[in-house]
This record gives structure tokens, sequence and C-alpha cells, in this order.
């Protein structure tokens, strides 16, 4: 059998089995989230249904690295689709400061990402809103059955256990991650859930038509000796460009120096991390109005004197001297498909996995020293000291 174009032996010899499963495997795997959630949904309204008649409910999207850009990704069409204010903060954020993220007297529903549920930050950042609020609901998507985050029972909560094929065996995170993105934007359209069965098909579709198509020219231009990569996009493409940026360098050992911004802040200073060996991916919005403003920047960098390599996703801008490589999809849909960006989180996956060979790493497991692992070790959880205060009589550090 092959599996992006490698036989199965030589990319179980190359260490990237998993990860090369679990990135081919996502257009399946978002069918059976969505069969997952219909299958849901009526429990999943009775769950909100009390919730949303809070008219100041606060959403709070949550999770740690890239669990924590699920909600950066999705915040603007959670907010958009509940007409409740939302806000993508990570929990690594919500356990040093929570004072200044929870508002007590505000009713909050802090819906949790979480692919094995078992990271420190995640139990304790639940634990955190029920004390710091007087009103917590608990929405919490993961992809482990068996993790802490399930197991601990917490009060008001629905949890959402993806099917197992979400839950990646690799390092990288893939499907879990375009999983619990696609999830959270269906629970946020619950009561319309069918209306987007349409949005689904083209996004399984040009999912497909990605790795079949493309992936020969995305694997030639991985197969590149670049030293940074700058991921740009614009709304919740800003957030699957912040993934992409970490899948890149995760999966590279920190080889590939990675960044990310919007197009327009990319103008205001972080421009300057281009150089010589840079390679830049656009990530293009599918509004007409957003990529005018996109448009103007790339015409600017492909005028740049040092020939800057890029590669486009989801647009053809025409006579771009530099590009590598333009994706798009045979058929594009009539409006703005509210899916459809999830798919370019994949373009991120294929040029780190195809990297992280290319340098000689195993996209499965590709930290040699072990400083980073499936889930992170070594994060201890200390008292609060509001909602637990220390005797100030005793001090541990004398």
């Amino acid at each position: 059998m092959q599996y992006l174009h490698f036989e199965q032996g030589e990319i179980e010899e190359k260490g990237g089995l998993h990860t090369a499963l679990e990135i081919e495997g996502q257009p399946v795997l978002w069918q059976e989230v969505y069969n997952l959630i219909f299958s849901q949904k009526q429990c999943i309204q009775k769950f909100l249904s009390p919730v949303h008649t809070n008219a100041d409910l606060r959403i709070i999207l949550t999770g740690a690295g890239s669990s924590a850009f699920i909600g950066e990704a999705a915040q603007g069409i959670v907010q958009a689709n509940t007409k409740r204010i939302t806000h993508a903060i990570a929990t690594t954020d919500l356990i040093t400061h929570p004072q200044l993220h929870f508002i007590k007297e505000m009713p909050t529903l802090l819906v949790s990402f979480a692919r094995s549920g078992n990271s420190p930050e995640s139990l304790a950042t639940a634990k955190l809103a029920d004390e710091y609020c007087d009103n917590v609901f608990h929405l919490i998507i993961t992809c482990n059955k068996d993790g802490e985050l399930v197991q601990n029972n917490l009060p008001n909560a629905y949890h959402l256990i993806l099917p197992e094929r979400a839950n990646d065996k690799s390092l990288a995170m893939t499907g879990s991650f375009t999983a619990m993105l696609l999830s959270v934007i269906l629970i946020s359209k619950i009561d319309l859930l069918e209306t987007l069965e349409p949005a689904l098909r083209v996004l399984i579709s040009e999912g497909k038509e990605l790795v079949e198509r493309h992936l020969p020219m995305i694997k030639a231009i991985a197969e590149q000796p670049y030293e940074r990569v700058i991921f740009l996009g614009s709304g919740p493409l800003l957030g699957v460009a912040r993934e992409c940026q970490l899948k890149l360098q995760e999966l590279t050992d920190g080889k590939v120096i990675c960044k990310h911004d919007s197009f327009l802040g990319f103008r205001h200073g972080p421009r300057a991390v281009i150089n010589e060996g840079s390679l830049i991916v656009y990530l293009f919005s599918g509004d007409e109005h957003v990529l005018l403003y996109e448009r103007d920047l790339c015409l600017s960098i492909d005028a740049d004197a040092r020939n800057i390599p890029t590669v486009s996703y989801n647009q053809h801008i025409e006579n771009l001297k530099n590009s590598l490589l333009s994706i798009t999809f045979s058929e594009a849909p009539d409006s703005i498909n509210e899916l459809a960006f999830i798919n370019a989180t994949l373009v991120g996956q294929l040029l780190g996995f195809f990297h992280s060979i290319y340098l000689g790493l195993q996209p499965d497991n590709p930290s040699i020293s072990g400083s980073i692992s499936r889930v992170v070790q070594g994060v201890t959880i200390y008292p609060d000291p509001v909602t637990c205060p220390v005797d100030s009589s005793v001090s541990n550090w004398m």
C-alpha cells in the first residue's frame, strides 16, 4: 500500500507511517466527525439550550499549543454563529493569570480542546474556571475517552469524544487539530447543522484533491534547504497559519525557523524576517474583498530584488514571477464556504512532513533530544494564591 506516495515499507523505515496515515486520512475523519455530531445533535442542543439563555454569556475557547490555535482559528466564526462574545485564550495563559481573564459575574462557556486530555494545564484550567466564575459550563472536545479531562467528571459538562481516528499516534497533531476545529464550528451552528453538509462535501473533496493532485509539487518544494518559512493568513486563516508554523517547526525539530502573521500585520515590522533563504506561504482568503489586501502584499513581496520564492493556497495571483506553486481547486464554490479554510492546515502539515524526511528525521517522533513529546511533561500546577491562599507565616523558600 502507498501512504502519501510512499510504499508502506519505505515510510515505516523512515519513521513516518503514523503521520502519513493521519494526514492522508483527514477527509475520511471529517465525515466521521460530522456523523458523530449529527448523531448527538439533540443531546448537544439539550446541553447548550440553557447555556444560551444567558444573554450575557461569554465563550472562552482554550487549549495548549495546537489546541490553543484551534480557538484562534475558530474564534470569529463561533462568535458570528452564536452571537455571543467569544475569546480564544490558551490554558497556558489562564493558569498563570486567571484573575485577568475570568469574570466572576459573567456566565461562561469554557470550550476545552484536548487531544489526550492529559496535559496538566487542561484540568487545572477547568477547575480554575469553576473557582473564579459563579456560573460555568464546560464543553470538552477531546480525542481520548480515557483522558483526565473526561475522567474527572466536571460539573455542568458535555464531553464530545471524537472518533478514534482523531487520536493521533504521532508527536505532531494533524487529524486531531482539524477534527476539533471542524467540531467546534459545527457545534456553533448546531441548530442549522444540516445546512453545513454542502460545505462539508466541498471540504472533503478539496482535501482529497490537495493530496492527489498537488502532493508531488509540495514534496518537491519541501525538499529544498530553506532557513525560514513564513505563513500568512487573514481572519480564521491567521490561526491556521500559526498552526502551520508550529507544524513545520515541530516536524523539523526546530531546524527550520518558522513565523506567521496576517497579511496586513506582516507589513508592520515582521517583514524584516525575510532573507534569501526564506519561503513564504500565502493562505489566501476566499473573500474577494479580503483578497484585495492580501494581493497587494504578495505583489509587493514579489517585487523584492531578492526573489523570495512563494507558495499560494486557494487563489491564483497572475504574474507572480517567484511563485513555485499555486494550489487551487477544480470547482470553486459559489459562495464563501465557512469550512473549506480548514484544508489550508494540510499545507503546513505536508511541508513539515516531507521536509522532516528530507532532513533525515522521523516524522512520527522528530525530536532528537526528546525536548518535545506527544503529551507535555514536567509542568507543575501550583495552588492559586486567590482561591487557595497560603499561610503567610509559613515560607517554603526558607
